[in-house]
């Protein structure tokens, strides 16, 4: 309790700041030096919530200079669901993943349910997580479903990720009537004659420069090119990962995963110095390699491409 503990002599020096004192001291300083307001315990309710005040350990402004809130975009694999009887997808999943199983070490995974969105069976979707998980996923989003599936997928920890956004069918130039005949005949010449305006100027395209790496990537290591290219001077070890919106260059060898147009661009390409890739995707066709590249270009200058929906792999000639 705080007494009133009185020196034996000379005046009363109030607190500085910067000087250590506690609650008791304080208490008596302010009775002593304003004793109308702060006399006598029936006040000390007051001065508590002037120490309250003054002594906060954080102000609001100091809070929130620890942290900030911005949007981010992240790239991450959408599985494209095609079945909700997750006994099939177990063993499909283990015929084509079972022989690599760190191939997906927490790999950020979006579950999307388009194609099942009319499926009579219900989707057990905390059984989906689990087995998405024993496989190395880490689901984190939802996108697709129907209204009960949705609602399951919530249920289960997953976040709501928007659809993909499809763009809309041009609406048809009205026909214009074509004149009777005869009519260009009579008319007169200065109506048909004149030269037609010449088209508008095209406006030049911006374009991103390619983002260049010059260190090597050890695993567990992503960079993205947003925009455009990348090119990459050093290893791409096992467990990185470069994805570009545009091509990918690495003159060295590639070990890790490579995912180029990631933006859906069909017509970027992949170039090693070394082709030695865990997982090739371009414009969201992707393919892994348990059994192994070709021959004519497994750890060699090589090229991937699409043709159609199928990923081919050529040899680069020098």
């Amino acid at each position: 309790m705080c007494g009133d503990k009185r020196g034996k002599s000379g005046p009363v020096r109030p607190f500085a700041v910067g000087q250590g004192f506690g609650p008791c001291a304080l208490t008596y300083t302010l009775a002593t030096l304003w004793p109308g307001p702060f006399a006598g315990r029936q006040h000390h309710w007051l001065i508590a919530l002037t120490l309250r005040f003054f002594m906060a350990p954080h102000s609001k402004a100091h809070a929130t200079a620890l942290f900030d809130l911005k949007s981010a975009t992240l790239t991450v694999l959408a599985l494209m669901l095609k079945t909700t009887d997750l006994d099939a997808l177990a063993e499909a999943l283990q015929a084509r993943y079972g022989a690599t199983p760190g191939l997906f070490e927490h790999e950020p995974l979006c579950v999307d349910l388009a194609a099942v969105r009319e499926s009579a069976m219900a989707l057990d979707a905390v059984a989906l997580v689990a087995l998405l998980r024993r496989f190395g996923f880490n689901p984190m989003a939802v996108r697709g479903g129907s209204e009960a599936q949705m609602a399951a997928a919530l249920q289960a920890g997953l976040a709501e990720a928007p659809e993909l956004a499809h763009p809309k069918p041009e609406a048809a130039a009205p026909s214009v009537p074509a004149p009777p005949p005869g009519f260009a005949d009579t008319a007169p010449p200065d109506l048909f004659d004149e030269p037609p305006a010449p088209p508008p100027a095209a406006a030049p395209l911006a374009t991103t420069p390619a983002l260049i790496i010059d260190k090597p990537l050890r695993s567990g290591q992503q960079v993205y090119a947003r925009g455009g290219d990348l090119i990459v001077l050093a290893v791409v070890s096992f467990g990185a990962e470069v994805i570009a919106d545009g091509s990918i260059h690495v003159y060295a060898p590639l070990r890790g995963r490579a995912l180029a147009g990631a933006r859906g661009n069909t017509e970027a390409r992949i170039f090693a110095a070394c082709m030695e890739p865990q997982l090739v995707s371009i414009g969201g066709v992707w393919r892994t390699f348990e059994a192994g590249l070709p021959a004519d270009v497994a750890g060699k200058a090589a090229q991937a491409r699409l043709d159609g929906d199928k990923l081919l792999f050529e040899p680069l000639k020098f």
